[in-house]
C-alpha cells in the first residue's frame, strides 16, 4: 500500500466536510449499518457489479470514506484500486481494514480532493463514487476530473442519496432523515452536526434525471438510473465517451 502526503490546501467547505468525517471515523461503519436498516452494503455490492469486468483493471474510488468499496473492489481481481478521500481519518481506517483483510498490496490510499485529483490523463479502467458526490465543493468540476482520468469508454458509477418518486415513500425518507437519523448518529458518533448536515445534503442533491444531465455535461455517454430499496438510493453509471 502506498502512502501519500496529505492534503496542505483545500477550499473552506472541503475543510469543514473532512473534519465532518474525521469526527465520525471511529463508528462511521457501525452507524451505517445501523441508520441503512443494514442495506448500505447491499446498495455498494449493486454498485460495484455495475462496474462490470474489472479483471486486471486500474480502478478509481473517490470519496472512498473507510475503504468498504475499495474492499469489495478486491474480490473482482482489479490489478489496483486506488481510493481518494479528504478526510485522513478515514483514510486511516480504511488502511487498517485493507491490512486486516490482506489485500493492501493491491490498494493506494491518496489525500485530494475530486476537483483536483493528482493523476493523469487516461489513467483508469473504471471510476466509482459511492455516496461522496454531494460532499464535493464543486460537484460538475469533479465529475470533469474524474472524467478526464478514465480511458476512453470506462465506466463511472455513481451511488448515492436520492429522492423517491412515491409522495409516500418520499415522506417517510424525509421524516427519518430529519428526525430519526441525527438523533442515532449523533448518539453513536458524539458529532451530531454531521448526521444533521446529511439531510440538507440530501435534498440540495439533484438527483434522478436531473444528476444524469450533469453526467452528460461532463462527457459521459449511454447513462442509466437504477433506483433500489424503493428509491431511497439511485446507482447511476455512464462511460466516458470514445472521442475523450
Amino acid at each position: 500500500m502506498r502512502h501519500y502526503p496529505p492534503v496542505t490546501e483545500q477550499a473552506g467547505r472541503q475543510i469543514e466536510v473532512a473534519r465532518m468525517f474525521d469526527a465520525v471515523a471511529p463508528r462511521y461503519d457501525l452507524i451505517n449499518r445501523i441508520v441503512s436498516l443494514g442495506q448500505d452494503r447491499k446498495w455498494r455490492r449493486v454498485a460495484v457489479r455495475k462496474l462490470g469486468n474489472l479483471d486486471g483493471a486500474d480502478v478509481l474510488d473517490v470519496a472512498t470514506g473507510t475503504g468498504d468499496v475499495a474492499l469489495s473492489l478486491l474480490k473482482r481481481n482489479p490489478a489496483r484500486i486506488v481510493g481518494v478521500d479528504i478526510a485522513a481519518a478515514m483514510l486511516e481506517r480504511a488502511r487498517q481494514k485493507a491490512s486486516a483483510c490482506g489485500g493492501g498490496e493491491r490498494l493506494e490510499y491518496v489525500t485530494a480532493c475530486a476537483e483536483d485529483l493528482p493523476f493523469d490523463d487516461a489513467t483508469f479502467d473504471a471510476a466509482v463514487v459511492a455516496f461522496g458526490i454531494r460532499n464535493f465543493e464543486n460537484m460538475d468540476l469533479g465529475l470533469l476530473e474524474i472524467h478526464r482520468t478514465l480511458r476512453p469508454s470506462a465506466p463511472l458509477v455513481v451511488l448515492e442519496f436520492s429522492r423517491p418518486e412515491s409522495a409516500i415513500v418520499r415522506w417517510g425518507s424525509a421524516v427519518y432523515s430529519r428526525n430519526v437519523l441525527p438523533i442515532i448518529g449523533g448518539l453513536l458518533s458524539r458529532a451530531q452536526g454531521a448526521y444533521q448536515y446529511l439531510p440538507d445534503s440530501i435534498r440540495a442533491f439533484p438527483s434522478g434525471q436531473e444528476f444524469l444531465q450533469h453526467m452528460h455535461r461532463a462527457g459521459f455517454r449511454r447513462l442509466q438510473a437504477t433506483p433500489l430499496t424503493l428509491g431511497v438510493v439511485t446507482v447511476y453509471r455512464g462511460y466516458r465517451s470514445d472521442a475523450g
